[in-house]
């Protein structure tokens, strides 16, 4: 089990990041959550099997059409989670 925190900077909020994300984490069997930052980001801990969680990690380089992801911030997270949610706070 692999469980990384993202954070995902560039125009990445207001174009469905999160929903999109949200919907291919439940496709490839991710779970995990994630939200909006203050400072315009995208914040995301995914955690699955190796491949799942780097296959997440690879669309979120593209994400959904109307994002422009410049960069990925990565490292090891902790938790157990049951489901990926959207998370609003």
């Amino acid at each position: 089990m692999k469980t990384q925190h993202l954070h995902i900077q560039g125009r990445v909020q207001g174009v469905w990041f999160r929903e999109s994300m949200r919907r291919e984490a439940e496709r490839l069997g991710v779970t995990g959550w994630v939200r909006n930052t203050p400072d315009g980001a995208v914040e995301a801990v995914v955690q699955g099997s190796d491949d799942a969680v780097d296959a997440l990690i690879s669309w979120a380089h593209a994400g959904p059409p109307m994002a422009r992801v410049e960069r990925i911030t990565q490292s090891d997270a902790q938790g157990q989670f049951s489901s990926f949610e959207k998370r609003v706070d």
